[in-house]
C-alpha cells in the first residue's frame, strides 16, 4: 500500500480525489479478500498513513480509514458467504466461471459503495470539493475496479501458489439469516436510493449527512454478520481452472493495457484538443470507454466459458467421481455412478458417449469381478483336489527305504506341479528277489499322474503273475495302447535283483540308462533303449542281465535337465561326477538334491525329479 500510494502520487505529479492513476484503492479490496481482517486493518493502516502525507486532514483520513476497513472486510464478508448458486464456501480461487463472477460481482459492488463513501466525505470535510463530487466518485470507482481486478487476479495467484491466504473457521453461532438478507437488501436499495437521490436533486450537507449515516448504519450492522458456510478447501488442479487461467490472462493483459492507453500524455493531449473537454474528462471517458469495451469482452466470454462448463466440464469432474468408487479387486458401486451418467446417457454429443462407455465399463468390470470370484472359488477347489491327489500319488511311492544286511535301497520324487508324471517304486518279491522300477509320463499334472499311477499298480498286479521284465513291458505296453487318444506314453525302466545270485535282470522302455559302480567308478550303463510304452502294440522289449555287486542309480531326466537362470542345464556329465566325488556312509540322495539347487538357484524348475538308489551290501 505505501509503495504503490505515494510511489505513485510523487511519480505522477501529485494527484488527489482519486485523479491520475490511483491504483491503491485496489489494494484495500485485495488485501481484505485475501488477508481477511489482519490484511484489511494492514492496508487502511498504511492508506491513512499515506493520506495524511498526500495532505488529506485529520477528520478526512480518519473517515477514509474507517469506509477502507470497511469495504475491504466486506469483500472477505461476501466471497465466504453462501449462495443458491454456491452452497458452500470455497478458498479465494478464479477456478471457474462461478467464482469468477462473483469476484466481479464483489468488485463493482464494493467499488460503487468505496466511491459512494467517499464522494460523500469529502462533500462533508472538504466543502471546496462539492463542485467535483460526481467526478472524484466516478474517478475512484473507475480506479478501483480497474485497480482490484489487476491486483485481484495477481494477488489470488500469488496466494494459492504459496497458501498465505486466511480461511475463515465457520462460526457455531446460529444467526437470524432472515434479518441479515434483509439488511443486504436495504444496503443495495440505499445505494440505488443514493445514485437517484444525487441525481435528481439538489444535494446540501443534510441529505448528504443522512445519505451517510444510512449506509454506513447498514454495512457495519451486515458486517457483524458471522461466517457460518462450510469450507471446501481443494488444491488440485482442474481443467476449469486452467481455462480461467488463460481467461484472466487475457483479462489482464486487456485491463494494462486500458490504463496505459487512458493515462497516455500524447493521446490525451490530443483528444483534448479535438474535443470540448478538459483532460480529467478526458482521462475518464476513456477510462469509461475501456471498461465498457472490457466488458463487451468479458460478457460474452463468460457465457462462452459457463456453457463449456456446463456441456463439457461438469459432465467430466462427474464421471471423474469413479475414483471415489473404484477399490482394488472389488465390484464398483454402480448404484451411484449409474445414476450420476444417467443424466448425460441420452445426449448425441461426445458425452453421451462418454457416459454410454463407462456405464457399460462399469457393468463389464463388474461382470468380470463376479466371473473372476467363480473362477477363484473353482480354482480354490481344484487346488483342495489337487493337494487330495498329491496325497494319494504320494502314498502310492514308498514311504520308507529298505535296509537289510544285503541291501539298501531308497528313492525320491518331487513333481514340478501339484501331482506329476514320475514315480519309482520297490519292494521284495520274497525272499531272495527285490523288484526296482522307475517311470516317467509323457506331460505334466493329472494326465501324467493318472497315467503313471495306472502304470504303477498295473506292474505290481502282474509281477504276481510273472518275474521277467520283458514280459511285463510287452503287456503294460499293449495294454497302454489300447485307447490311447490323447496318444500319451511313458518311459519305464524294471529289474529284479537276485540277492543270492547277486544278478539283475532288467528290461528298459526308452528311459534314462542308469548309473552303475564298478571297481570304484561310475558309469553310465550300456543298455538296450528299447521303446516308450503306449504308442506302439506288440513290441518286444530285450531282456538284460548284469551282475550287481556295488551300487547303481536310477533316475529321470528332470534330474539332468534342472536349469539355472541362465538357462543352462545340470546335465548327465554333472551327475556323473557328483556320484563318482561322492564320499560318504550316508545316501547319496539329499547330497544331491542340495548339489542341483546350489546349482539352479532356486530357478523354477518346469520337469519332475525322480531318483532311485540301490547299494548292495557285501
Amino acid at each position: 500500500m505505501l509503495l504503490f500510494n505515494l510511489g505513485i502520487y510523487y511519480l505522477k505529479g501529485g494527484q488527489n480525489f482519486g485523479g491520475g492513476l490511483s491504483v491503491h484503492v485496489g489494494i484495500l479490496l485485495v488485501s481484505g479478500m485475501i488477508l481477511g481482517p489482519y490484511g484489511a486493518l494492514g492496508a487502511t493502516v498504511a492508506n491513512f498513513l499515506c493520506d495524511m502525507i498526500r495532505g488529506y486532514g485529520p477528520v478526512t483520513a480518519a473517515g477514509s480509514f474507517f469506509f477502507g476497513f470497511a469495504i475491504s472486510y466486506l469483500g472477505y464478508k461476501l466471497w465466504y458467504e453462501s449462495y443458491s448458486f454456491r452452497p458452500n464456501a470455497t478458498r479465494l480461487r478464479l477456478s471457474n466461471t462461478r467464482n469468477v463472477v462473483l469476484f466481479l460481482s464483489i468488485v463493482l459492488f464494493c467499488g460503487l459503495l468505496y466511491s459512494i463513501l467517499h464522494g460523500k466525505l469529502f462533500y462533508l470535510t472538504l466543502p471546496e470539493t462539492i463542485s467535483l463530487n460526481s467526478t472524484i466518485e466516478i474517478r475512484y470507482f473507475l480506479n478501483f475496479i480497474n485497480s482490484s481486478f489487476i491486483f485481484g487476479i495477481i494477488g489470488i495467484w500469488i496466494s494459492n501458489k504459496i497458501d498465505f491466504a486466511h480461511i475463515p473457521q465457520a462460526s457455531k453461532d446460529k444467526p437470524n439469516k432472515k434479518f441479515y438478507q434483509i439488511v443486504g437488501a436495504l444496503l443495495v436499495l440505499s445505494i440505488l436510493a443514493t445514485l437517484i437521490i444525487d441525481s435528481s436533486v439538489q444535494l446540501n450537507n443534510y441529505i448528504v449527512l443522512i445519505e451517510l449515516a444510512v449506509l454506513t448504519f447498514l454495512l457495519f450492522v451486515y458486517l457483524k454478520k458471522p461466517i457460518t458456510s462450510d469450507m471446501i478447501v481443494n488444491d488440485s488442479k482442474s481443467i476449469p481452472e486452467e481455462i480461467m487461467n488463460l481467461f484472466q490472462l487475457s483479462l489482464l493483459s486487456v485491463i494494462v493495457l486500458g490504463i496505459i492507453i487512458s493515462y497516455d500524455h500524447n493521446i490525451i493531449t490530443a483528444i483534448s484538443n479535438l474535443l470540448p473537454l478538459n483532460v480529467n474528462e478526458v482521462i475518464i471517458s476513456m477510462m469509461l470507454l475501456m471498461d465498457i469495451l472490457l466488458l463487451i469482452f468479458f460478457i460474452p466470454s463468460l457465457a462462452v466459458l459457463r456453457y463449456v462448463e456446463i456441456k463439457v466440464i461438469e459432465p467430466i469432474l462427474s464421471f471423474a467421481r469413479i475414483e471415489d468408487f473404484i477399490h482394488e479387486n472389488e465390484k464398483i458401486e454402480s448404484d451411484g455412478l449409474v445414476e450420476i451418467y444417467s443424466r448425460y446417457i441420452s445426449d448425441e454429443t461426445e458425452i453421451g458417449t462418454l457416459a454410454r462407455s463407462y456405464t457399460d465399463l462399469i457393468n463389464f468390470n463388474n461382470n468380470y469381478i463376479e466371473n473372476i470370484r467363480e473362477i477363484e472359488g473353482e480354482k480354490e477347489r481344484i487346488k483342495a483336489e489337487l493337494n487330495i491327489a498329491y496325497r494319494i500319488q504320494a502314498a502310492n511311492l514308498p514311504k520308507e527305504g529298505i535296509f537289510n544286511e544285503y541291501y539298501s535301497v531308497n528313492g525320491y520324487s518331487q513333481p514340478a506341479k501339484e501331482v506329476g508324471g514320475d514315480f519309482f517304486d520297490y519292494y521284495e518279491l520274497d525272499d531272495d528277489h527285490l523288484a526296482i522300477v522307475i517311470g516317467d509320463a509323457s506331460g505334466k499334472g493329472v494326465p501324467a499322474a493318472i497315467l503313471a499311477m495306472i502304470s504303477q499298480v498295473m506292474i505290481k498286479q502282474m509281477l504276481k503273475n510273472t518275474r521277467d521284465p520283458s514280459e511285463i513291458l510287452y503287456l503294460l505296453n499293449n495294454q497302454l495302447c489300447e485307447n490311447n487318444s490323447e496318444s500319451m506314453f511313458i518311459t519305464l525302466w524294471i529289474g529284479i535283483y537276485n540277492k543270492t545270485t547277486g544278478k539283475l535282470i532288467f528290461s528298459n522302455a526308452g528311459h534314462n540308462p542308469p548309473l552303475i559302480k564298478e571297481n570304484g567308478e561310475f558309469k553310465y550303463l550300456n543298455i538296450d533303449t528299447g521303446l516308450v510304452l503306449g504308442v506302439m502294440e506288440d513290441f518286444d522289449f530285450a531282456r538284460e542281465e548284469i551282475s550287481l555287486s556295488d551300487e547303481i542309480v536310477l533316475f529321470t531326466d528332470g534330474i539332468t535337465d534342472a536349469c539355472n537362470n541362465e538357462n543352462e542345464m545340470y546335465g548327465e556329465d554333472k551327475l556323473l561326477n557328483f556320484f563318482n566325488e561322492f564320499k560318504s556312509d550316508n545316501g547319496p540322495i539329499r547330497p544331491l538334491l542340495d548339489d542341483i539347487k546350489k546349482f539352479t538357484r532356486d530357478a523354477e524348475q518346469f520337469d519332475d525329479m525322480t531318483l532311485l538308489y540301490l547299494k548292495i551290501k557285501g
